[in-house]
């Protein structure tokens, strides 16, 4: 059974209609060019702030994992809480309304830095939150295993009035039976020149990587209908207004299918440029 569905977004963020689409030949250009050899991809969720002084440890840690696995490591910088609010000469505030609901839906830490790996419930843990030193045997673990779900996005992005289209193609490789299933669609920015909090002091050139700025769907995501047989494909299509001041060259979307209710585990994740 194939279903083909499609969101089409009413307005810049959040507000999205339902109409049905023609059904998917290939992914387009701008998206995965080849998502049947799409691998496993991991989503690394890391809480930090500006304030924090040990997390810059955290996003060395994150860059070292990237380094080992490439596009398969998928991660996104979330400012949240406590070490988030910018300082008096930060030229941005970090802090997004979805990541705030994302540090309540995924569970406060103990202290930071402190990441959620594919928003999994390990075997011996008590709740999502990690610390850094857990973060390298979790990720190899999720990396190891096959993806029940290939991730295509195909987007289109007009620099000058700075609208961004994104579809987001599933492919369904194996049965998934559960009725709650939902698509997230994040912004993020690498690459910010700001203001961080260091064990050697404030460095105002600090440079913040995957910050997320944003999501083109609710913080708890899409539902999407389930459950999912293999050989189903679905579509859904997002609108988002990237604001002003975001750089659109160092800009990301990131998409990922997961499950929502007590078990939250990310399906699979993909990521590509938004210009």
């Amino acid at each position: 059974m194939t279903k083909k569905l499609s969101l089409l977004a009413c307005a810049a963020f959040l507000m999205f209609s339902c109409e049905e689409i023609a059904p998917r030949l290939n992914p387009g250009s701008g998206g995965n060019p080849n998502p049947t050899d799409q691998e496993r991809h991991v989503l690394v969720e890391e809480f930090t702030g500006v304030r924090c002084v040990n997390c810059p440890a955290g996003s060395d840690a994150i860059q070292t994992l990237k380094g080992i696995y490439g596009e398969r490591l998928i991660a996104v910088s979330i400012h949240t809480g406590f070490f988030a609010p910018p300082y008096p000469e930060s030229t941005q505030d970090f802090r997004t309304p979805e990541g705030a609901s994302l540090l309540s839906y995924l569970g406060e830490p103990l202290g930071y830095p402190t990441a959620v790996v594919n928003r999994k419930l390990f075997s011996g843990e008590t709740d999502l939150q990690l610390g850094q030193s857990q973060w390298p045997g979790f990720v190899a673990e999720e990396v190891a295993l096959a993806p029940e779900v290939q991730v295509g996005i195909t987007k289109v992005y007009n620099p000058n009035t700075r609208v961004l289209e994104a579809q987001i193609n599933l492919d369904v490789l194996e049965n998934i039976d559960e009725n709650d299933v939902r698509l997230s669609v994040m912004i993020t920015e690498d690459g910010i020149t700001d203001t961080q909090l260091t064990p050697a002091g404030k460095i105002n050139n600090y440079v913040h990587r995957h910050v997320l700025r944003g999501m083109m769907s609710p913080y708890d995501g899409e539902p999407v209908a389930g459950p999912l047989e293999a050989g189903d494909e679905l579509t859904r299509t997002f609108n988002f207004t990237l604001p002003q001041g975001w750089d659109d060259d160092h800009c990301y979307i990131v998409a990922f299918l997961h499950h929502s209710g007590a078990g939250k585990s990310v399906i699979q994740a993909q990521e590509v440029k938004v210009n």
